[in-house]
């Protein structure tokens, strides 16, 4: 059976998700969870949601899906053992050292692979497969014939998101939030850098081509192909942070299509909760140009009707959907928006109404304009309706009783519920009835008062002996019955933990530090190449997100699980920044893949680079192989859309430069043949003077993207006798460059 699998950013909307009909839930804690501005849960809070949960059937699923620095890992380990004594069914996460310590120490609570991991292929799916996840979700970008493929191949239970916000970056390879603001959308605390307006300009022609969102995404919708989607393993919807009316309006929406009993109107009132206007996304076929929604970032709600003219001072608005008093609309003028809650609505008279269907008036001070669009961003009653059943039970368990009731014994009730058995025994002795002995519809009154429980009355077995039982007793009966069948239910949950397999050491021999290159044009390459640089990365790269792994010569720089999987047997290879390294665990897992050096995350600062060398020595009595980026624009966001060809530029990128602009600078686009784009920093990151202190790293990388060969070839030399030890000035100018996290921690 597909499963419907619901966020929860606090207990509310836990209970909305539940009462709307979802098989499980995702939620995060107050550390490590990828939401970090959502309420989030603590340990009692979660104790809380998982009994709650468990009782009803439904599963719970954490998110731990951060990067983990090394002064954080026994926390980390720490959170996953209460995970597990809790009674926590899975948990997602991103980060190669916590999923190895789930795998290799709970017997029970299952390792999810998050859309952090870049996870869009059969090759990586198998490689976390033989790992040991239980569970992988896919990128967002795979369309839904290769989701079924994957999940036939690999046979491995696949999730998929099916509904709410898209990241406009692949997820996990998006470093805009962090580099510009030190909020980290690997570490839960993005700011949404792509929900921002930025003005596109042609650098070559010097035209600025318009402000717009042109990096905001519209949100993703589904149910119109939910028969498809039942051949996927799990169903996520999006949205943690959402409020719980929101929670339950799309959750009972994907509760009713996957019965098979959603109607046209359910569908239409997906919009009367948060939306962005809806893509069918990558999953379904959506051109990448489609894919955004550059008019406005926040809740577009949806067109009821227009501004049709002026009558004794007040608007008149032409209606094609109701409007009642209280709901709040927008008006688009020229533009721009006008909120207003319709806290008076009136006739043509002036009267004042609840409740228009056609035509309607406002009174407001600003000025709008015949033919302004109205929207509805908020319905009122519908919000209502929606409030009115957020913790209703959505399903409830028969409980089955016998009850044997004989004058001179005591009273027995064996009840049955939940899968469980429960014998109930009095403490007092029944006595016989002098005039009216308890019936058969008297005990099933008493014992069917379960409103406030998981529970409906099932079937009830009673022979009437003439005995009198007092109500008092039957509802202590009840009372303890339900408690103690919760007890054995929850009881029920495997939490077992294993021992680790001892680990086989792995170290390198320390070697003298040397540079080495990434570029992305033949001359950038012929430069490093004339200049010196033995290991230049061109046409030897596999980045991450790429799905097919022909045959290649010699070492590759391969930057996702794809392509270590593919070519870990065939290569040698050096794993890239976009696997985010931070941690000495994950630097040992990937050596242990093969993997002859390890590129260290871009968010990484001085001291836990230091951190994780010093851990890894204490573990393997020796050090592992580390590249570290030193130099080059940082890639802040790789993406399957073209904002220039939502702008009209669609093939100028050939011969024009383009980029991006907002208050704090600009980012170059970086626009690759295959139609994907990466949104590159506009300051330049430049650790060269800092090179002779790293100590552990045995690569350094410069890494070139818009250079021309010139710049190449003085920034090599300027590099080499930096390493050498030659030229005390500094390289490092203020206005141009920036040291990124190396000086900073990040949030």
């Amino acid at each position: 059976m597909t499963e419907l699998l619901a966020p929860a950013g606090n207990m509310e909307a836990l209970k909305a998700a539940i009462s709307s009909g979802c098989d499980a839930i995702y939620l995060g804690m107050q550390k490590f969870g990828a939401r970090a501005y959502s309420d989030n849960f603590d340990y009692d809070a979660l104790k809380e949601a998982v009994d709650y949960a468990h009782l009803r059937g439904v599963l719970i699923y954490v998110t731990m899906n951060t990067i983990v620095f090394e002064d954080e890992m026994e926390d980390m380990k720490d959170q996953l053992h209460k995970l597990n004594e809790i009674g926590v069914d899975g948990v997602i996460v991103q980060d190669m050292a916590v999923a190895d310590y789930i795998v290799s120490h709970f017997e029970d609570m299952e390792c999810h692979c998050s859309t952090q991991m870049g996870l869009d292929d059969l090759e990586g799916t198998l490689l976390w497969k033989e790992l040991g996840a239980k569970r992988v979700v896919l990128s967002r970008e795979v369309p839904i014939e290769r989701v079924k493929e994957i999940r036939k191949i690999a046979e491995i239970p696949i999730e998929i998101f099916v509904h709410g916000a898209l990241c406009m970056s692949y997820s996990g390879n998006c470093l805009m939030s962090g580099l510009i603001g030190y909020r980290s959308g690997n570490r839960g605390r993005c700011v949404g850098s792509c929900r921002k307006p930025y003005e596109l300009i042609d650098k070559t022609i010097g035209k600025n081509l318009g402000t717009s969102y042109i990096l905001s995404t519209k949100d993703l919708n589904t149910i119109d192909h939910i028969e498809e989607l039942k051949a996927v393993d799990s169903l996520k919807i999006e949205g943690r942070m959402k409020e719980p009316a929101y929670v339950a309006n799309v959750v009972s929406k994907y509760r009713a299509a996957l019965d098979g009993t959603v109607t046209e109107a359910d569908k239409e009132n997906l919009c009367k909760t948060f939306n962005r206007t809806y893509t069918k996304g990558y999953l379904f076929g959506e051109e990448p140009v489609d894919i955004a929604n550059i008019a406005r970032p926040n809740n577009f709600g949806y067109e009821i009707g227009v501004i049709s003219g002026f009558y004794k001072g007040m608007l008149e608005i032409k209606l094609n959907k109701v409007l009642n008093q209280n709901d709040i609309i927008r008006i688009d003028h020229d533009g721009e928006d006008v909120n207003l809650s319709v806290v008076r609505l009136y006739d043509r008279d002036g009267n004042l109404i609840n409740k228009a269907e056609d035509t309607c008036y406002i009174k407001i001070k600003e000025q709008l304009s015949k033919g302004d669009i109205v929207y509805k961003t908020k319905d009122y009653l519908y919000y209502k309706e929606l409030e009115a059943g957020l913790d209703k039970e959505f399903r409830r368990f028969p409980l089955d009783f016998k009850v044997y009731a004989y004058p001179g014994s005591k009273l027995v009730i064996d009840a049955e519920g939940l899968g469980q058995q429960y014998l109930w025994e009095s403490e007092d002795i029944l006595d016989a009835a002098q005039n009216n002995p308890t019936t058969y519809e008297q005990v099933v009154k008493q014992l069917g008062r379960l409103n406030d429980t998981v529970f409906a009355l099932g079937h009830v077995e009673f022979d009437e002996y003439y005995a009198f039982i007092p109500a008092k007793m039957l509802n202590n009966a009840r009372r303890e019955i339900v408690e103690k069948l919760y007890e054995a239910k929850l009881a029920e949950k495997p939490r077992g933990t294993k021992a680790p397999a001892s680990k086989t050491p792995i170290s390198f021999p320390r070697v003298a530090p040397y540079l080495t290159a990434t570029v992305t044009t033949k001359e950038q390459y012929d430069a490093c190449i004339d200049a010196g640089i033995e290991k230049v990365y061109f046409d030897n790269i596999v980045r991450r997100n790429q799905v097919t792994y022909p045959e290649r010569e010699g070492e590759l720089l391969v930057g996702g699980y794809g392509g270590i999987y593919a070519y870990r047997n065939r290569n040698e290879f050096v794993t890239d920044y976009s696997l985010n390294v931070v941690n000495a665990e994950s630097c040992y897992q990937l050596h242990k893949l093969g993997a002859k050096r390890v590129t260290l995350s871009y968010e990484l600062n001085r001291k836990q680079i230091d951190d994780l060398l010093n851990k890894y020595y204490a573990e393997n009595e020796g050090y592992p192989s580390l590249e570290m980026i030193v130099y080059g624009r940082a890639p802040l966001m790789f993406t399957k859309y073209c904002p220039l060809k939502k702008m009209g530029q669609c093939g100028l990128c050939k011969s024009h430069q383009y980029e991006i602009k907002d208050e704090y600078g600009t980012f170059p686009i970086l626009s690759h043949d295959d139609c994907t784009t990466t949104i590159l920093n506009g300051k330049t990151l430049n650790l060269l003077d800092e090179m002779p202190a790293i100590d552990g790293v045995e690569a350094f990388r410069l890494n070139f993207t818009i250079e021309t060969a010139a710049e190449v070839t003085k920034v090599i030399r300027q590099a080499q006798d930096k390493l050498a030890g030659r030229g005390g000035k500094t390289l490092f100018n203020q206005e141009t460059d920036t040291r990124g996290h190396y000086n900073k921690e990040i949030m």
